[in-house]
C-alpha cells in the first residue's frame, strides 16, 4: 500500500509543483508532468529514509513529497537548458 500512497501523493505533488515553479523549460504534457511528481515523491521518501527523518517503509507526505518534486523539475529545466 506505501508503493501506491507514494504514486498517488506523487501524482498531486507534481500538480502543486508545477504551479510553484515557474519558467519555460518545464515539462508542458501533464502525463510528464506527473511522472516527473511521482519522480519528486520517490526521491524525498528515499532521501528522507537517508537522513533518517523517516521509518523504513515510511513515505514521505505532500509537503516533503512536493519539495522533492520542486527538486526534480528545476534540475529538469536546467537539463533543458543546458541541452538547447
Amino acid at each position: 500500500m506505501g508503493f501506491i500512497w507514494t504514486i498517488v501523493i506523487g501524482f498531486v505533488a507534481g500538480i502543486i509543483a508545477k504551479l510553484l515553479t515557474p519558467g519555460r523549460n518545464e515539462p508542458s504534457g501533464f502525463i510528464l508532468t506527473a511522472i516527473l511528481g511521482i519522480v519528486g515523491a520517490f526521491v524525498a521518501t528515499w532521501l528522507g529514509q537517508a537522513l533518517g527523518w523517516y521509518a523504513p517503509g515510511e513515505g514521505a507526505g505532500l509537503i516533503g513529497s512536493v519539495v522533492g518534486a520542486v527538486i526534480v523539475l528545476l534540475v529538469w529545466g536546467a537539463l533543458q537548458r543546458r541541452r538547447a
